[in-house]
C-alpha cells in the first residue's frame, strides 16, 4: 500500500476503494499486504498505454477528427493513431487559399527526401516539385489517375521534364484513396483528410515526431502496392 500511495501521491482512504472495485472486477488479486494485478488485469494493463495515447491525440484535435472521413486509413494504420501525437492543426490563410501553405512549401525546402500523395490537381505542383528536384532532392510522387490524366493532358511538357530527373519516381494509384493528400520527409508528416461532408476546407495536421514520420511512410508503402509506376509519358 505504501509504494500505491507513492506512485498515486493519494492516500489510502482515496486508493482503498478503488483497489476494491479492482477487485471485484477481477483485475487485482490480494495476497497478504501485497496486491498485484491479475492474470486479466496485466492482459488490460498492457492495453492501456496505446489507447490512452490514442484519446491523447484524438483529444488534440478533436473537432478535426470527428468531421473526417476516416475510410482511407487502412486499419493497421487506425490502430496506430496514437503515433500521431503532437500534430499542428493547419488552416489555409486567407491570402495564400489558392496557394500551397508557405509552412509546408519551407518545410519541403529543408527536406532531402520527400515522399507526397495528392488526389487532387494544384498548378504549383508543376513548379515546385521540378525546383525541389533540381536541388537533389529525392522525390516519390504518387497521383490519382484523374490528376495525373490533367497533369499530362495540360502540362505534358512540365510532365516530361519532372520524368527526367534520375532522383524522381512518380506513381499513379488507380483506386479512390479516400485520403485528400499526404507528404511526408526527413523532417515532417503531413496529412489532410477528406471531410464527412462536401464541403473540403483543406485543413490539415503536421507532426514533426518520428513516429509520425514513420506512420506517414507505411502508409505510403502500403499504398505503393496498389500504385503503377510512370516510366515515360
Amino acid at each position: 500500500m505504501a509504494e500505491i500511495q507513492e506512485h498515486l501521491s493519494a492516500d489510502p482512504v482515496s486508493i482503498l476503494p478503488q483497489i476494491k472495485k479492482l477487485k471485484e472486477g477481477k483485475l487485482v488479486v490480494q495476497k497478504g499486504h501485497i496486491y498485484e494485478l491479475s492474470f486479466m488485469g496485466v492482459v488490460i494493463a498492457d492495453k492501456m498505454p496505446p489507447f490512452l495515447r490514442t484519446l491523447e491525440v484524438l483529444e488534440d484535435n478533436f473537432d478535426y477528427w470527428t468531421k473526417r472521413n476516416l475510410e482511407g486509413i487502412p486499419p493497421f494504420l487506425r490502430k496506430r493513431i496514437f503515433e500521431l501525437k503532437n500534430c499542428k492543426l493547419i488552416l489555409p490563410e486567407m491570402s495564400h487559399m489558392f496557394e500551397l501553405n508557405p509552412e509546408f512549401v519551407e518545410k519541403l525546402h529543408l527536406s532531402t527526401h520527400i515522399l507526397g500523395f495528392a488526389s487532387y490537381f494544384h498548378p504549383s505542383f508543376t513548379t515546385f516539385y521540378p525546383e525541389l528536384a533540381e536541388k537533389g532532392v529525392e522525390i516519390s510522387l504518387m497521383l490519382t489517375e484523374p490528376v495525373f490524366q490533367r497533369f499530362k493532358m495540360d502540362y505534358r511538357e512540365e510532365l516530361c521534364s519532372f520524368l527526367s530527373f534520375k532522383n524522381v519516381s512518380l506513381f499513379v494509384f488507380p483506386q479512390d484513396p479516400k485520403i485528400a493528400d499526404f507528404t511526408v520527409t526527413d523532417r515532417f508528416f503531413l496529412l489532410t483528410l477528406l471531410p464527412r461532408e462536401k464541403f473540403f476546407e483543406h485543413e490539415s495536421l503536421l507532426s514533426s515526431e518520428p513516429e509520425a514520420l514513420k506512420w506517414g511512410t507505411d502508409l505510403f508503402s502500403h499504398m505503393l502496392k496498389e500504385a503503377v509506376q510512370v516510366k515515360e509519358v
